[in-house]
């Protein structure tokens, strides 16, 4: 049997693929689902083709669905095929010759919430791809005291509101075009933009109730056929191109891969190229399978065998060699083409997506090959350097990578959307690796910022718990507690901190006279281990004698060792207080007046 792609006026038109982005919870599932559903109930038993991780939705039923809103005369595309898994993992997945695979993609916001943070980082990897986009503002049922009207087109339901409830969804809807203008795109209620180019077109829908769902196949459909028609011009009957979406054991076949066929056809016993975690993979399909229709579908028998697939379509491939297929790879039929072409071109596009890796830097791995690009392109941003990126879950030579960098701070592995392997996750442990995973790109970078910032604040601590600081104090008239063995005196601290077991000593012209140490500090009675300036205290100082090596109303200062005077004011200065660094100031001026290189 043959499963073409649907019928249209040119039968070189391929069917634009949709992805749908948001942030969790706001309902891409759901309007996924709506979409189908109603794709089900309007159109004829079999209208909706379920695809292998997609479903086509032909142009008559995107029409029965849209009601008047949508013409079939008037378009000569086929219709739409959406990606079945919404997020952007699977948007970044999905690559075609160094771009977004998708044509257009649909990014769900929630009225109620407005942009959060995997809203920023759908619009992120939006940008950085350059995919048009539409905005479905979800939920518009969940207003107070809306009215809903099952499946009807937005703008019919919005009148039939009240005037208090039509005023809360416009203070919402508005909210969202304000957060689409700070991240740099102008938008606006889909019905009022003139130019899908220049403009977001934003459309208010119920997942659960269908309405505005019309609004929003018709733009899409709109969308299409007016800005990338030209796009949707293949040679359906040339050689298959398609993108790898995953890699599964199917039972009876082996290990099999979830392609999106973009471009051409693929038959079985056709030679295909296969992008590889090591090497290129030259296999011969065996099967092409396509889920069972719903009524059919057995646990043991959920695909069905076809002879022929045109793009755009999703298909399981069944072939020898396919264990280390890498998800995001490109798969190409070879046709009459010289294969060594093929594996050029296939190789070609796996070294574009290549991340640029340093001699030192941090270890990545990513579900796929797009995710492992957006990743680079997340830590590029935030400065942090890359020495080894991987598309695969996190395994003990991994660890093993980690533990080759000289700075501590790299010790560590960024997991997007992967597993750890138990005894990766105890070598970690072991060797003093750091994990790091999470299935939110921008969340994984600020874990690993948060990291690196607690790391080196801990270590400024510790240099600091180790380091002698600046001070001067001076000796009080009349307060001369005991002379010597060791002296005890009153004293102020001028400026800086003055801590116990600190030698100390008097400037002489250019140089400092070290006189003894600070053995012990009073405050009122009690023993402190340190003094701020400003303040008054007895010091016992062990070393000189009153009268004979210091004088009442003397100024002491502690003698700072030339390798803590450097590191003070190198990279200790903004982290201690002003009257400590004038003290620091003054100590070096002093020193640099004899030796000007002293503590540089």
């Amino acid at each position: 049997m043959s499963e073409q792609a649907n019928s249209s006026t040119n039968q070189n038109l391929r069917t634009p693929i949709v992805a749908v982005l948001g942030h969790v919870d706001h309902g891409k599932t759901s309007l996924l689902d709506k979409i189908r559903g109603s794709t089900v109930i309007e159109g004829e038993a079999g209208a909706i083709t379920q695809h292998i991780g997609a479903t086509a939705v032909p142009l008559d039923v995107v029409s029965q669905v849209a009601g008047g809103l949508v013409d079939p005369t008037e378009f000569d595309l086929p219709g739409l095929l959406f990606i079945d898994t919404p997020g952007h993992h699977s948007f970044t997945t999905l690559r075609a010759r160094g771009g977004a695979l998708a044509d257009i993609a649909i990014l769900v916001v929630d009225v109620n919430d407005g942009f959060q943070p995997q809203t920023e980082e759908a619009i992120r990897i939006l940008k950085e791809t350059g995919t048009p986009f539409v905005v479905a503002a979800n939920k518009i049922d969940t207003v107070p005291g809306w009215n809903p009207q099952e499946d009807a087109p937005v703008q019919q339901t919005y009148e039939a509101q009240s005037d208090r409830v039509r005023q809360s969804l416009d203070e919402e809807l508005y909210r969202i075009i304000g957060n689409l203008s700070d991240e740099g795109f102008s938008s606006d209620l889909y019905w009022r933009v003139q130019d899908f180019r220049a403009n977001i077109g934003v459309i208010p829908v119920s997942a659960k109730t269908g309405e505005g769902v019309p609004d929003l196949l018709t733009v899409l459909m709109g969308l299409a056929q007016r800005y990338m028609k030209e796009d949707m011009e293949i040679n359906l009957a040339g050689p298959g191109a398609g993108t790898v979406l995953e890699v599964k054991e199917e039972q009876g076949y082996g290990t099999t891969i979830d392609v999106i066929l973009y471009d051409g056809t693929i038959r079985p016993g056709d030679t295909v190229v296969v992008g590889g975690g090591n090497d290129t993979i030259v296999t011969e399909v065996r099967a092409l399978l396509k889920p069972k229709a719903l009524a059919e579908m057995r646990a043991e028998k959920r695909f069905e065998q076809v002879d022929e697939l045109r793009a755009a379509s999703g298909v399981k491939i069944a072939a020898p060699d396919l264990d280390d297929a890498m998800a995001g790879a490109p798969v190409r039929v070879v046709g009459d083409r010289d294969v060594d072409d093929v594996i050029e071109e296939v190789e070609a596009e796996l070294a574009s997506a290549q991340v640029e890796t340093e001699e030192e830097g941090v270890v990545v791995k990513a579900d796929t090959l797009g995710s492992l690009e957006a990743m680079a392109n997340a830590l590029e941003a935030a400065e942090i350097p890359v020495m080894r990126a991987e598309v695969g879950d996190i395994a003990p030579r991994d660890i093993a990578v980690a533990t080759t960098v000289n700075d501590e701070s790299h010790r560590a592995i960024l997991g997007f959307n992967v597993d750890v392997y138990p005894d990766a996750e105890q070598r970690a442990e072991e060797k003093g690796v750091h994990l790091f995973t999470n299935d939110v790109i921008y969340q994984l970078v600020d874990d690993y910022d948060t990291f690196v910032e607690e790391r080196e604040r801990e270590q400024r601590e510790a240099v600091f718990d180790n380091i002698m600081r600046p001070a001067r104090f001076q000796i009080l008239q009349d307060h001369v507690f005991r002379q010597n063995d060791p002296a005890v005196v009153g004293v102020e601290v001028l400026s800086g901190t003055l801590k116990r077991n600190t030698p100390v000593g008097v400037f002489e012209g250019n140089d400092i006279r070290r006189v003894g140490t600070v053995k012990g500090i009073q405050d009122q009675g009690e023993d402190v281990d340190e003094v701020r300036a400003g303040e008054r205290v007895s010091v016992s100082i062990d070393g000189p004698t009153i009268g004979r090596d210091v004088d009442e109303g003397d100024e002491l200062w502690v003698d700072l060792p030339e390798k803590h005077a450097k590191v003070l004011e190198q990279e200790l200065l903004e982290e201690i207080p002003m009257d400590e660094r004038e003290a620091l100031h003054m100590f070096l001026e002093t020193h640099r007046k004899r030796d000007p290189f002293w503590g540089k």
